[in-house]
């Protein structure tokens, strides 16, 4: 396996562009994940970032959570775009989910295309970089105006439920070709998508550092309702889906140790909505906090034993960097975790484990006794691995592809 890099390395600095980034999430949901931390970094960095909040990939499911994101959308859809930090404004386009093609697929075309240009018009942006993490990016805009298009690949879309996998795979083809460069996040994406591109490069998912490490802070204060709770807890943070989640192997550890608290913090069944936590949910032992803000997330960290990452092995598993992997490091947690292919390098820092309840079990336990990667190491490894320094190495290699 190839290393990776993430300190960059010495080259010319990329110069102040302005970069259309279309997102497949928007700026306000409350798992923030690469889309919106490399738009900050980006406009940290000095460019001058407009984020375009998700296009929608697929139709419409009959539950309620996307049609409260649809109510939502027509609030944002008719305003101009909102400032959100310095040199970054959000845009929200009115466009029809799961469009394929058709008449829904052309007006969403003019629509994405007009309400660019406005966007353009008003905050005197240049089409320098086009930034997508959109696999049907060029079946809904046309990036020849744009001087720089690349594809920031974070996950197997297409293995995800519900989603049209036949026309994302045609659409990601075409962009890969296209694409002057991909980042991906995992060795399969790579092996996946350098057949499509040479230009495809692995940067492996980071972490916003400086937040979580406020879990070390001794003045922060764990909140009561995770403090009342037995020791040791065992954590989960994130969405709490079936598809991603083995959760007959924590209905398993559960049951077995009755002593140990597991407290899951995320919302249930997002982008999964078959999920079904009710017999995770009867178990004395385990907590469903729910969603809570991205700012407490360090505090509740803190009040946790360890960080579980629980996956169960998927071609979209196996595929994925799970985020929380630097998140629970930066917070000073020792970590167990599925032992997927794309954590293989980071061996050392935390207990790999295959997805069974006996392995889990004795990792758990070695863990809460102080066993596994030291406490100092973590936190170098997660020290090592920032959205910031991600960015700046990324950066550093669309320039020498020029």
């Amino acid at each position: 396996m190839e290393t990776v890099r993430i300190v960059p390395e010495s080259g010319r600095p990329a110069e102040p562009a302005d970069v259309t980034l279309l997102a497949t999430a928007d700026w306000d949901h409350p798992l923030w994940t690469n889309k919106q931390h490399v738009a900050c970094s980006l406009a940290e960095l000095g460019h001058r970032v407009l984020y375009v909040e998700s296009l929608g990939l697929r139709a419409l499911r009959a539950g309620g959570s996307d049609w409260r994101r649809v109510l939502q959308r027509l609030r944002h859809g008719l305003r101009p775009p909102r400032q959100v930090r310095e040199r970054l404004w959000v845009w929200s386009p009115l466009v029809l989910p799961g469009a394929s093609g058709g008449v829904a697929a052309w007006l969403n075309r003019q629509v994405l295309r007009l309400g660019l240009a406005r966007c353009r018009r008003r905050l005197g942006l240049r089409r320098d970089w086009l930034w997508t993490y959109n696999p049907r990016t060029l079946e809904v805009l046309d990036a020849r105006p744009y001087s720089r298009l690349v594809y920031h690949c974070v996950d197997a879309i297409q293995a995800q439920p519900d989603m049209p996998a036949a026309a994302i795979d045609r659409a990601e083809a075409r962009l890969c070709a296209e694409a002057d460069a991909v980042f991906v996040t995992s060795p399969q994406l790579l092996a996946d998508l350098r057949a499509l591109n040479p230009a495809t490069l692995h940067y492996p998912n980071v972490a916003d550092g400086a937040h979580f490490a406020r879990a070390m802070d001794p003045a922060l204060a764990v909140p009561a309702e995770l403090a009342a709770l037995p020791a040791p807890r065992i954590g989960f943070v994130g969405a709490i889906s079936a598809y991603k989640l083995d959760l007959t192997l924590l209905e398993t550890l559960a049951r077995r140790h009755p002593h140990w608290s597991f407290v899951l913090i995320g919302p249930v069944g997002e982008g999964d909505p078959s999920t079904d936590v009710a017999a995770l949910a009867a178990l004395g032992n385990v907590h469903l906090l729910g969603t809570r803000p991205y700012n407490a997330l360090p505090a509740y960290l803190k009040g946790l034993d360890l960080g579980l990452l629980p996956l169960r092995l998927t071609p979209y598993t196996q595929a994925m960097f799970p985020m929380k992997f630097f998140e629970y490091l930066a917070a000073g947690l020792p970590v167990v975790a599925t032992a997927i292919d794309a954590l293989q390098p980071f061996a050392s820092l935390a207990l790999l484990r295959p997805p069974t309840a006996e392995a889990f079990a004795t990792a758990i336990a070695a863990a809460l006794r102080g066993e596994g990667p030291a406490l100092a190491e973590r936190l170098a490894g997660a020290a090592a691995h920032t959205y910031r320094g991600r960015t700046e190495a990324m950066l550093q290699d669309l320039s020498r592809l020029e």
